[in-house]
């Protein structure tokens, strides 16, 4: 019998620290064609995804530079921002 073929693990680079870790253990913020953008917990909504270490460093960061705006390459709001951390934040 041959050998189970292991199963590979994707990967994902963080925006703030460019650390790539599995996709799993990261969050998935994501820009709809509408141009709205919000956390997505599931990992399967349309649109462009950007990743984000699941640390509170990371979260800070993502706002002090506005790095969704240069993920997606399109302003986002700060309340999006303010979202992502209170989200992100609120659940610690």
């Amino acid at each position: 019998m041959p050998a189970q073929k292991q199963k590979k693990i994707p990967m994902r680079t963080c925006i703030a620290c460019r650390e790539e870790k599995p996709k799993k253990e990261m969050l998935r913020i994501v820009r709809s064609a509408q141009g709205e953008v919000r956390l997505d917990f599931s990992g399967k909504l349309p649109g462009r995804g950007a990743y984000i270490c699941d640390s509170a460093d990371c979260i800070r960061k993502l706002r002090r530079y506005r790095l969704l705006n240069k993920a997606f390459s399109a302003d986002v709001s700060e309340e999006v921002y303010a979202q992502v951390e209170e989200e992100f934040l609120g659940k610690r």
